[in-house]
C-alpha cells in the first residue's frame, strides 16, 4: 500500500506509519512537504483546515508529477480554546485515491497563560526550545515528550490522531 504523507517531519512520518500498520500490511509510506496554507501557529478551526490543505496540495502534487498512492495525509498541530481552555492538538486528515475523506485528532494537553500569547505569534516549536533550552525539539519526539518526562512522544500524538480518522476506512460501511 503506498502512503503519501503531506511533509517530511521523521515524527510525523513515524507516527502516521505506525498507525496504518495497526490495520494493514506493506505500508510503504513517502513524505512530501506541501503548504498548509495557514498560520505558523494554527488557531481553532486552522488546525483542521491546515491538515486538508496539506492533503489537498499533496493530491495535486501528486497529480501534476504522475504519483499514485492509495492514501493522501495531512497532519497539523495547532493551539485551540475550542473547549474553553487553551490546548495543544493535532489534527489528521486522511483522503484514500477516491477522495474520500476522514478526519481524527489527538489527545490534547493544556497551555499555562502565560505562554499563549507567545505560542500563537511564533509557533509552539519557538516557545518549547526556549523553555527547555533545546534546539528544534518539534523535529525529535516532540516537546509533548519533555512535558511528559518520555512517556508520550509527537509519534504518539501523530499515530492517535492518525488512528481516529482511520475509524471510517477500516469499518467499511457502518461508520461512512
Amino acid at each position: 500500500m503506498k502512503i503519501l504523507i503531506g511533509t517530511k517531519n521523521p515524527g510525523k512520518i513515524a507516527g502516521a506509519e505506525q498507525a496504518f500498520l495497526e490495520y494493514f500490511r506493506d505500508v510503504e509510506i513517502e513524505g512530501i512537504p506541501v503548504s498548509s496554507d495557514v498560520s505558523d501557529e494554527p488557531l481553532n478551526e486552522e488546525i483542521y483546515i491546515g491538515a486538508k490543505n496539506r492533503v489537498n496540495n499533496l493530491m495535486q502534487y501528486a497529480k501534476e508529477n504522475n504519483i499514485e498512492a492509495d492514501y493522501f495525509l495531512g497532519i497539523e498541530s495547532g493551539i485551540t480554546k475550542n473547549l474553553g481552555r487553551w490546548t495543544i492538538v493535532n489534527v489528521a486528515v486522511i483522503k484514500n485515491k477516491d477522495g474520500e475523506e476522514s478526519w481524527g485528532n489527538s489527545p490534547g494537553f493544556p497551555v499555562p497563560d502565560k505562554y499563549v500569547d507567545e505560542i500563537i505569534k511564533t509557533d509552539l516549536g519557538q516557545v518549547m526550545d526556549k523553555i527547555f533550552n533545546e534546539k528544534e525539539i518539534r523535529l525529535g519526539k516532540g516537546g509533548i515528550s519533555f512535558l511528559t518526562h518520555d512517556k508520550i512522544s509527537r509519534i504518539d500524538l501523530t499515530k492517535e490522531a492518525f488512528i481516529m480518522a482511520l475509524t471510517k476506512f477500516v469499518n467499511g460501511d457502518i461508520w461512512k
